[in-house]
């Protein structure tokens, strides 16, 4: 996961959200919202590189699903195609491999993608 500084300019890690169940992820993720007042949810959508929906996205999209049932806040997809390749890069260049996983960084750059379309 990864949350955006109060005015939604700058995305970081946060944290990562092992999925052992389903349940225990939500309610993860509900307490973020929680005490983050979160306003927006956006959600990585494992797109196929042909542009279909496979079925990672389709696990993604039945999570958010049950996700969207347990809060009002609304909840957009953003494409995350070859995300983690970039953030794996990413942290080869600034040396922060080891002090943050590639799933958050990656969720870092998928927010700070849609932050950039909403600013523009």
């Amino acid at each position: 996961m990864a949350m955006s500084d109060p005015q939604g300019i700058l995305a970081s890690p946060l944290t990562i959200i092992d999925r052992t169940d389903e349940q225990s992820a939500v309610n993860a993720i509900l307490s973020i919202i929680e005490q983050n007042q979160v306003g927006v949810v956006v959600a990585g959508l494992p797109i196929s590189m042909n542009g279909s929906i496979g079925p990672q996205a389709e696990k993604v999209q039945d999570f958010v699903r049950e996700l969207s049932k347990h809060t009002e806040v609304p909840i957009e997809f953003r494409d995350e195609r070859l995300t983690t390749v970039s953030a794996q890069k990413l942290m080869k260049m600034t040396r922060k491999r080891g002090k943050v996983r590639d799933d958050a960084m990656a969720a870092a750059l998928i927010l700070q993608g849609y932050l950039d379309e909403k600013i523009a």
